[in-house]
């Protein structure tokens, strides 16, 4: 594949970057879908919560998750490998819950994992994370 071409054009970045490197296109899409899919459930769940008893259902737990997902997507954006490992650790979780569900979830969960560790640690991005 070419520089100009496919994935090479998402993540053009050279392995001997400076400190102030721009943010590769693959981390921003991500970053953001995190932030946006995070917030979006985190609305979506807060009429779940029982105000009289918090834990009375899983609720709470489930607005955790998802603002892990904005705190994810928030930090691998700022460029910190902690974000980027949150996101890995998120979407691993998601997989493991989605064994209990059916087979099509589980293998969509499992096909976005693979996407998103090949887009994470693909070394010209690595690059962003190690500045």
């Amino acid at each position: 594949m070419g520089s100009g071409t496919g994935i090479s054009c998402i993540l053009t970045y050279s392995s001997q970057m400076p400190p102030n490197m721009k943010r590769p296109v693959a981390v921003t899409i991500i970053g953001w879908l995190f932030i946006v899919a995070g917030t979006v459930g985190f609305i979506y769940h807060i009429r779940e919560l029982n105000t009289g008893n918090l834990f009375a259902n899983d609720a709470v737990w489930i607005e955790l998750v998802r603002l892990l997902a904005v705190a994810g997507g928030i930090l691998t954006l700022r460029g910190s490998n902690v974000g980027r490992w949150l996101l890995i650790a998120w979407m691993a979780y998601h997989v493991v819950l989605s064994y209990f569900h059916t087979v099509s979830e589980l293998i969509m969960h499992a096909v976005i994992m693979a996407l998103l560790v090949i887009a994470l640690f693909h070394p010209k991005v690595a690059v962003y994370f190690r500045r």
